[in-house]
Order: C-alpha cells, then structure tokens, then sequence
C-alpha cells in the first residue's frame, strides 16, 4: 500500500429519525445560549417552528439564503446579526442556507449547527463558495467547517421528487471527483464507493415511492459520505466547470451539477478509467459517463444546460474563465476539449467518450 495522508474533519453528526428535536441540546453542548436560524424563503415556515420550539435559545431568525451565496445577502444577514445578541448559528434547509451559515461563520466565526433538508453534502466540508459581481468564488478554511451536523431522514421526506433526484446527483458528484482526487487516499476512496452505491441504489426506489422511510435514510446516509470526501480532497474539472457556469449565469446548483456530471466523467474517464470504474460497476456498464447519462435520464432529472436557462453564446464564454483559472485536472484540460464538454452538456449530447 502507498503511503498516504488523510485528516478527520471535527464535525459531530447526530444521525436518526427524530434527531431535529436535539437541536437545543446541541445548542447547550456548544456552550452558547442563543442561535441566529437561518432558511430560505420557501422554508420560512418550517424555521419559524423550529425558532417557537427553541423558545428562549432563538435570538432571531432570517429566512432569506439565496443559491449560491451571494455576498450581498450575507451582509444582510450579518447586519440583522449585529441587532440581535446571537452567539451561534442554527441552518435549516438545503446547500443554499448551508452556505450561508458558512459565510457568517467565515466572518464571525460563531459556532454552526446544520440541520440539512436536501442531500447537498456542503454541511461536512470547510469549503464555501459565494458569489460577487456574478464571479462565483471558492474559500476554503477550517473555521468554515460546521460543528454539528443533525442528519433526520425525517426531514427529507416531503423533498419533492424532482429536487431528490438532482440534489443526490449533486452528491454523486463529490464523490466522483473523490476517486480520481489528487490527494486521494484509501479512506476517501471507500467514503467515495460506498456513498455512490447508496445514492444509486436509492434514488430510483425514492423516485417510485418518496415515502419509502429505508430509502430516504439510505440517500441522507450516501449524502454525508459524498459530501466527507468533498472536504478531505481537492475537487478537479467537474467542481470548477458547476462553479463558473453556476456562477455567471445564475443557474440552480443542483441541478447544473447533474447535468455537467456525465460529461465530466466521461472526459476524464479517457485518462484514469480504472479509478473510475467503481462507478461503472455500480451503474454495471463499461461507460461510466454514459451510464451516468442514462441514470439522470432515467430519474427525469435535467440533462441539458440549455433547459436550465444557459445562453448558448455563454458556452464560449464558460470555457475561456474555465481554461483562464483551471483546478488540477487527471486529464489535460485543453481548450477545446473543455468547450466541446460544455458545448455537449448544453444540447444534452450523450456522453459517449
């Protein structure tokens, strides 16, 4: 066995049905007395009973986090922040409160406790990326990373099948990156594999059964692995490609993850097929591009950029930030390969190699 390097990030997770109902507890355990709760607007409604059930723990709660983190919703929240005596920070929803949480905890460094809604993995990395002047930018730093996680299958039940779908597609998405990583090493690798099984042996009963309780927990379990080997390795083409063209167009998070996933996959499963055949095996073809392709499909999730409101003159325009500032990559990022992958990702061209 190579010699290899690998750091356990300090996140405590609480994992269970019915584990929302320790958030309080946890709130105590950090040794702080009120939390800032953070949602989205859709999720305003369910952050207000969870503010009513934390009663004198609440200093205050803004419902307004916004896909991709743009700084100036963060110092809307940070300025509600400074009116309130708030020593924590309590997120509940998807990436996009997440990534909130993240950007006053950058900031302030206030302690996070993360109850996540949707199956984005963000709430286990010290990475976040927020967005100025429609450039989407990417930090990572340890005090990023949040304390406590609350993982309640729960929680993910009423998430509406379509947002299932690519929310897990997102998940695979790390964890793609992970097996190929540079700095990979066996403990990633086996993170990697084992949330990519769970989320493809998930994800199809979910879309046939939402309620489907095993299924659920089976998906939120694949989540934590996929988002773990987010934080303990870099990412490389697919992450930088879903940041810029996210970025600079405004386009979901999630759902731009699940379109651009086949592609990067195929592309550089042209210079390390081996590392990529986990997989190929679980999705059992011999194309792991393709067969991604064919799962996304298969999910009714997105499979075109266009569909997701993407100019097509912004294909030339993607590919010149991506070639400009490029992530290390196992395959040479060549700048008309990269724009023949954006180009193939737009029309939803099936990515045979």
């Amino acid at each position: 066995m190579n010699n290899f390097q690998y750091i356990s990030l300090p996140s405590k997770i609480i994992f269970g049905s019915g584990a929302i109902s320790k958030t309080a507890a946890e709130i105590e355990a950090l040794g702080c007395k009120k939390a800032f709760l953070l949602s989205t607007p859709f999720q305003a409604d369910d952050v207000n009973k969870l503010a009513h059930q934390l009663d004198n723990k609440r200093a205050g709660v803004f419902n307004n986090a916004t896909m991709h983190t743009p700084t100036d919703v963060t110092e809307k929240a940070l300025h509600e922040l400074e009116n309130i005596k708030a020593d924590c920070i309590v997120a509940y929803g998807g990436g996009s409160t997440t990534g909130l949480a993240k950007a006053i905890a950058w900031r302030t460094d206030l302690p996070q406790i993360i109850i996540p809604t949707s199956y984005a993995g963000s709430e286990v990395t010290p990475i976040l990326g927020q967005t100025e002047n429609g450039i989407k930018t990417t930090i990572k730093d340890p005090k990023i990373l949040p304390e406590v996680v609350i993982y309640d299958p729960d929680l993910t039940m009423s998430l509406p099948p379509k947002m299932t779908m690519t929310s897990g597609l997102n998940a695979i998405a790390h964890a793609a990156e992970a097996l190929y990583a540079q700095d990979r090493n066996p403990v990633s690798s086996l993170m990697a594999i084992d949330g990519i099984q769970a989320m493809i042996r998930s994800l199809p009963i979910i879309q046939g059964d939402p309620q489907n309780v095993e299924a659920r927990e089976d998906a939120l379990y694949g989540t934590w692995l996929c988002g773990t080997v987010l934080g303990s390795v870099g990412m490389a083409l697919h992450h930088k490609l879903c940041h810029v063209i996210g970025g600079t167009f405004d386009l979901p998070h999630a759902e731009t993850h699940a379109v651009i996933l086949p592609h990067a996959v195929a592309f550089n499963a042209a210079a390390v097929p081996e590392l990529l055949r986990p997989i190929a095996d679980a999705l059992q073809t011999d194309k792991p591009g393709l067969g991604l392709y064919n799962f996304a499909k298969s999910l009714n999730a997105p499979t075109t950029l266009k569909e997701l409101g993407m100019p097509e003159d912004g294909i030339d325009r993607a590919a010149e930030i991506v070639i400009a500032n490029p992530y290390w990559n196992p395959r040479e990022m060549e700048p008309k390969l990269v724009r023949r992958l954006i180009e193939k990702a737009y029309h939803g061209i099936p990515p045979v190699r």
